[in-house]
């Protein structure tokens, strides 16, 4: 069983609620060039229909901070209600404030506070991003990332550490400055006139251990929305086990109320992958269903031929490819699992669990398929049309099964 949901504030952004009881909140980042807002506001949009809630673009020179109006502009005309977020670093101070079209089309502005000034600049560069944040009514995420701690913050405690009764040994050192960090930079905000539940926190590392104790400490010395991730996780398998293996331990104690998957895409590769990947752990978990769920058998000696695999992944797309359909029309069918199973060993018991399901041949079987729906055999198929038959029994399911909106 999943523990409690860690009790934090409810932060707005853009008409997305994000902590308190509001649903754990997926978003995602571009890549492109901010200046470019054209092919900025496509990756946005394309990332907005995988499911990705709120969006970041990088706001790091004035050409972007100039550009960042007319993509929000682009966007509305779209019909693409997806908030953006800004990402600042060294600069942000000023870009908000010369460029007010910029932070007003902005829902919320990230900082962090180990790039946002050095030595006597930092509290005022700080002071005047939170000043804007206050003037816009915008929230704003507090990151700390590990790869841009303070510095001066992590000299002065690693040296209390050395002159302690007990010392601890340098890894438990960042990991309370990285929540330190944070914190107190909360409530620094707090102090300047930004309110509690304006605030969202991360601390991002990228070693999976490091990242689950950073978040515990985080969860139990404050009560801002927390924002999930494992920052460079890496490239395919590798980051997708990294970031499920992380997130899930800390969802499943009930720590994280918005997550963010950092795969490195491949060359070429679809930037919209983090944001199903960020779905499927919160689905497989049982946290939040977004699409219906495609059940299939690994294969093996019995399954020699590649048909089911490829039903498997055709159903699979098509079922992602309705959803948008089916979800404006229909109530809970995100809910509903679809068996493609490939033998008689479990085939037709697995397909009895799910909502539907189809047991196609294995080697030396009968070329014959049953499908089951709601645990019943409801009938047999076979020729070559099998997975145009079965697309229709599943639209058929859907417009017979759940509630009209």
């Amino acid at each position: 069983m999943r523990g409690a949901r860690h009790n934090t504030k409810t932060v707005q952004v853009g008409g997305v609620a994000i902590g308190g009881d509001a649903p754990i909140v997926v978003q995602s980042m571009t890549n492109t060039d901010t200046a470019d807002a054209k092919s900025t506001a496509e990756q946005v949009y394309a990332l907005a229909e995988a499911g990705s809630e709120l969006v970041r673009i990088t706001v790091n020179t004035e050409e972007a901070a100039a550009q960042v109006a007319a993509i929000r502009n682009r966007l509305d005309q779209l019909g693409c209600a997806v908030p953006l977020v800004g990402d600042f670093h060294y600069n942000g101070h000023l870009l908000l404030t010369k460029y007010p079209d910029c932070a007003e089309a902005l829902a919320k502005y990230r900082i962090n506070p180990g790039n946002v000034g050095f030595k006597e600049k930092r509290d005022t560069q700080f002071s005047t991003m939170v000043e804007q944040a206050i003037l816009y009514e915008r929230p704003v995420r507090i990151g700390v990332n590990w790869g841009s701690l303070d510095q001066e913050l992590l000299a002065r405690m690693m040296d209390e550490n050395a002159n302690s009764a007990a010392p601890v040994d340098a890894q438990a050192v960042m990991r309370n400055a990285l929540v330190t960090s944070a914190v107190g930079s909360a409530d620094r905000a707090v102090e300047l006139g930004l309110p509690a539940d304006r605030i969202v926190l991360s601390c991002k590392v990228s070693n999976v251990q490091d990242l689950i104790g950073v978040y515990t400490d985080l969860a139990d010395r404050c009560d801002y929305a927390l924002h999930l991730g494992l920052t460079e996780a890496g490239m395919g398998s590798k980051g997708i086990v990294a970031s499920t293996a992380a997130l899930s331990v800390l969802l499943q104690q009930g720590i994280g109320d918005t997550i963010r998957i950092s795969l490195t895409p491949e060359p070429g590769g679809d930037r919209t992958r983090k944001v199903i990947v960020a779905q499927e752990i919160l689905q497989t978990m049982g946290i939040r269903s977004f699409t219906p769920q495609i059940i299939a058998c690994p294969g093996c000696g019995r399954t020699t031929s590649t048909v089911f695999q490829e039903l498997a992944d055709d159903i699979q797309t098509y079922v992602r490819d309705q959803m948008p359909i089916w979800g404006a029309q229909y109530v809970g069918v995100e809910e509903m699992n679809v068996a493609v199973m490939g033998c008689i060993v479990n085939g037709p018991g697995e397909s009895k669990h799910a909502n539907i399901g189809i047991s196609l041949p294995g080697t030396g079987e009968q070329p014959a398929a049953p499908v089951f729906i709601d645990g019943q055999k409801a009938m047999t198929l076979r020729g070559e049309g099998i997975a145009a038959d079965f697309k229709r029994i599943v639209d058929d399911y859907v417009a017979q099964t759940y509630e009209q909106r």
